[in-house]
């Protein structure tokens, strides 16, 4: 997807494009696979799906599981390249979080915080009086800080401000703040504020969770930016095995293929073609569970999220589940598709797992993946190579987007502008064609 976009950025911004992709399909792997019979081949699973599972066609199963934030970077950038017109979203129904063995809703308005049974009475009201703060926060005025320095003041010190009990504090770093860890607590306070902002923002947008997911799964995305970027000249070539990257003098200057030479001043890939150029940052496991029925204590939702903070299972990383059905026309009718995925601890990253997989049960067919997680050691300065990050534990395009940020900025020495893209289009096209 990072190379998807990027080569629609650089199409949009002037640059000739040639995107070559050693797969038979768009997107790597954040691809959607379909019909279902590739799924089982692709996890070497003996057999073929059971005629329980409707017809194999009906299925677009993700590798990768995340959403999109209403509000966030990526649905930024779809409205601003104008690729919302290759898709369709439908809302999240749901987003909850894991407590005590449990699941409960997380709240999101001040009459669920409420209502909700997290957190006792006067608890209810320190909270409220937080999410009023967070909403009224605004980093250019400090007369919202009251008294807190945004660029000093610790989380954990706001959190005692408004003397919130270690579960609230858990639910809002995890399940609105959505940091993977507890290492956010001794940073400065400004980055999860706007965090928290900006997932009340997203669920002021739609109502029912701040997410959005598109029809027909992820897989949509990167086509969607590959249309992008053959509007604007550019090339697209699936199939097509890489041989070697020709390097001359330390940089990069075309990639081989097929005995042929194409020619290039920069390179954009992701780690699975330079292992030379990246290192292994750590592993994520992925369980992908078919199931027949909604999750449990989700008033049968036919989407969600859950997360389980690490604290409540003793770990050092969240573990989350995302949930999609037929109603995303992913699944036959009647099943349901739950990706449970976190970042491995230990040796044993199935057991790891297991507290998510116990929200699930009874699974019909899981199929695991233990990934590396992988970052560039080069930063393409000299080599004009430009490589990715591997996909992480998290259940939004969050990362994925700064991600591609860094990458733009590295190769431009820019920073990426929104609104600077939006002129080279009206460029192109004219204003009026836009209207």
């Amino acid at each position: 997807l990072q190379e998807c976009i990027l080569s629609g950025i650089m199409s949009v911004n002037g640059k000739k494009v040639l995107h070559m992709d050693r797969n038979s399909y768009y997107g790597g792997e954040s691809a959607s696979i379909t019909p279902l019979e590739d799924l089982y081949k692709r996890f070497n699973l003996p057999g073929t799906p059971p005629e329980s599972m409707g017809r194999g066609r009906d299925w677009n199963v993700d590798l990768i599981p995340k959403f999109l934030m209403a509000n966030g970077q990526l649905v930024k950038m779809l409205l601003y390249t104008e690729v919302t017109r290759y898709l369709d979203f439908k809302v999240i129904e749901g987003s909850f979080v894991y407590k005590g063995g449990k699941i409960y809703k997380v709240p999101s308005t001040e009459a669920e915080a409420l209502a909700s049974s997290l957190m006792g009475l006067f608890e209810k009201r320190r909270f409220r009086k937080f999410l009023v703060y967070v909403a009224s926060f605004d980093e250019n005025d400090p007369k919202t800080f009251e008294g807190v320095d945004p660029k000093k003041t610790t989380m954990r010190d706001v959190y005692k401000k408004f003397d919130l009990g270690q579960d609230v504090i858990d639910f809002t770093g995890h399940a609105l703040a959505l940091y993977r860890t507890d290492d956010y607590l001794d940073q400065p306070c400004q980055e999860t504020i706007n965090r928290i902002k900006l997932y009340s923002e997203s669920l002021a947008r739609y109502g029912k969770s701040p997410y959005l997911y598109p029809l027909y799964g992820l897989g949509e995305l990167p086509q969607g930016f590959a249309r992008l970027s053959a509007i604007y000249g550019g090339t697209y070539m699936l199939n097509k095995p890489i041989e070697e990257i020709v390097i001359e003098n330390g940089k990069v200057v075309g990639v081989k293929s097929e005995g042929e030479v194409a020619r290039c001043k920069q390179l954009i890939c992701d780690p699975s073609y330079v292992s030379d150029r990246v290192t292994k940052v750590g592993q994520v496991i992925r369980v992908i569970c078919i199931l027949s029925h909604p999750i449990k204590n989700t008033n049968d939702a036919n989407s969600c999220q859950i997360i389980i903070p690490q604290n409540q299972v003793n770990r050092k990383s969240d573990i989350y589940v995302c949930m999609i059905s037929s109603a995303h026309n992913v699944a036959a009718q009647g099943k349901y598709i739950a990706i449970a995925s976190t970042t491995v601890e230990t040796p044993d990253p199935e057991k790891e797992i297991k507290p998510a997989l116990d929200l699930l049960e009874p699974i019909e067919q899981k199929f695991v993946s233990i990934s590396d997680l992988f970052a560039p050691t080069d930063l393409g300065t000299e080599s004009q190579i430009f490589i990715s990050r591997t996909y992480d534990a998290t259940t939004h395009f969050e990362t994925t987007c700064d991600d591609i940020k860094d990458i733009y900025k590295r190769m431009m020495g820019s920073e990426f502008d929104f609104e600077e893209m939006k002129r080279k289009k009206n460029d192109i096209y004219g204003e009026e064609e836009q209207q």
